[in-house]
C-alpha cells in the first residue's frame, strides 16, 4: 500500500478511520467504527456514534470521502491554501494550529 502522508504528517494506511474506510467485512467495519466513536468521545469528549464516523479516503482527497472532523480540520484548510505538500514544508512549521492539533495527536510530528 501506497503511503499517503496527511497534511499535518499523519500517516493515512495507519489511521483507523481509513482503514475502517476498506474494510470489506461489515461486522468488521462496524466495530472497528464503534472503536473509533469511543475513542473520539476520549480524546475530544464529543459525542459520536458508529455511523457517524464515515468514509475517508484521505485528507488530500478531491472527492466526497472524507471524514467530518477532516473537512474543518484547520491544518487541512492551512495546508490546501498554502499548496504544500504538508506542514514540515510550510516556512511558519510549527504554527499554533499545528501545536494545537499535536497535543491531542503526537504520532503527526514523528
Amino acid at each position: 500500500m501506497d503511503e499517503i502522508i496527511g497534511y499535518c504528517g499523519s500517516t493515512c494506511h495507519k489511521c483507523a478511520i481509513y482503514l475502517a474506510t476498506r474494510e470489506q467485512n461489515e461486522e468488521k467495519r462496524y466495530k472497528m467504527r464503534a472503536d473509533i466513536a469511543e475513542q473520539i468521545k476520549k480524546l475530544y469528549g464529543q459525542e459520536c456514534k458508529p455511523e457517524d464516523v464515515t468514509d475517508c479516503d484521505g485528507c488530500k482527497t478531491e472527492d466526497d470521502r472524507l471524514f467530518a472532523a477532516s473537512r474543518n480540520c484547520q491544518v487541512r484548510k492551512c495546508g490546501r491554501q498554502k499548496g504544500v505538500e504538508n506542514c514540515a514544508h510550510c516556512n511558519e512549521y510549527p504554527c499554533e494550529e499545528f501545536e494545537k492539533l499535536s497535543a491531542k495527536e503526537p504520532e503527526v510530528k514523528k
